[in-house]
């Protein structure tokens, strides 16, 4: 059987050898065949220099070179593409994810299981800010988005081939890859593990882009965010009508009027706000509905190792390598069977 392990990088270039390090010695140690992944998305430091001399020296690496970057969600989409495994992990290249859990991944795989995913209960090396927002994202997406999502799991798991094949069927632009798994309810193994500090390198998470990751995931799975504003829209119409009543009364029983000129103005910014407000929530539902509709690639491919001359190259993708010719119609067909997608999904639009 071959086990396939996707790694997407960004400015890596520090944690790569002690990756492999790693890496190696328990890929060697378990009784199946494997490919490693890689899919450096736009470094800019000596990660991609680095990956083209592992390709060279070891045809079980694969690498896929994005053209810019386009995020660690379209790196893991992209690996998911071209992995070739019976089994298939997820994992980031800087060993928060620990090598030494993929053999008891493996056995909960060959339980049946469609999908084994690794539980954090521990966070070491990072400070309490830090490990309050993430309490705060999980609990966040569980209302928000779903309540099937598991706290503290993140990206690290392992899918069946079958899981994989599904996957590689969601094409949208704006991804949630956790909202996909919860979504599709596939029989899942929890494994806790205890997440030890960066081997090197810096967080490529810092708050802001998880607020901004915390934000896709939401307005991509979930309509709550207009729910508010209609809400929020009814509380304040009904705060409004209260005050009329309030003032027509005081108009009729009371000989002294009084204009309230701050209440009016108050009330006014109020509604102004919530209607701006609502308005602007329409506007990145329909901003998401726009970029869909264009039907761009998902990540664009500037050059490739180790992939093969005869790939079938999935749909909504930009393919630039001159060595791997755009797929036959048989090649098509064979990728639509083998993964579920209609013939007429793989077509000569990749460019």
């Amino acid at each position: 059987m071959l086990l396939s392990i996707v790694i997407p990088v960004f400015n890596e270039e520090a944690v790569l050898p002690s990756l492999l390090a790693s890496l190696l010695p328990v890929l060697s140690s378990i009784n199946y065949d494997y490919e490693l992944v890689f899919v450096d998305d736009g470094s800019q430091d000596g990660t991609r220099q680095q990956l083209t001399a592992m390709a060279a020296a070891n045809s079980h690496i694969k690498v896929l070179e994005f053209s810019r970057n386009f995020g660690h969600q379209a790196a893991i989409t992209a690996g998911l593409d071209f992995a070739s495994g019976d089994a298939v992990v997820v994992m980031d290249a800087d060993l928060q994810d620990p090598p030494e859990l993929l053999p008891e991944m493996l056995h909960a795989f060959e339980q049946g299981f469609e999908v084994v995913s690794a539980q954090r209960i521990t966070r070491d090396g990072e400070g309490v800010f830090k490990r309050s927002t993430a309490a705060m994202f999980y609990s966040l997406m569980q209302k928000a988005v779903d309540k099937r999502l598991k706290p503290q799991v993140g990206d690290f798991r392992l899918f069946s081939r079958a899981a994989v094949q599904v996957l590689r069927r969601f094409r949208e632009q704006h991804r949630f890859m956790r909202g996909i798994v919860a979504w599709l309810g596939l029989k899942e193994a929890i494994i806790p593990f205890h997440r030890a500090p960066r081997a090197a390198g810096t967080s490529k998470y810092p708050f802001w882009k998880m607020a901004a990751f915390a934000w896709t995931a939401i307005s991509s799975f979930s309509a709550l965010p207009l729910k508010l504003s209609l809400y929020g829209g009814l509380i304040t119409l009904m705060i409004g009508f209260f005050y009329s009543l309030k003032v027509i009364y005081e108009a009729l029983t009371s000989s002294y009027t009084d204009q309230t000129w701050s209440s009016l103005v108050c009330l006014q910014l109020c509604f102004n706000g919530i209607i701006l407000v609502a308005i602007g929530l329409i506007g990145e539902y329909v901003a998401k509905i726009y970029e869909e509709s264009k039907g761009r690639p998902l990540y664009v491919v500037a050059d490739a190792m180790n992939i093969g001359p005869h790939i079938a190259i999935p749909d909504r993708i930009g393919w630039l390598c001159a060595d791997n010719p755009k797929p036959t119609k048989t090649q098509s067909e064979t990728f639509s069977r083998q993964n579920g997608i209609p013939a007429d999904a793989v077509t000569g639009r990749n460019t």
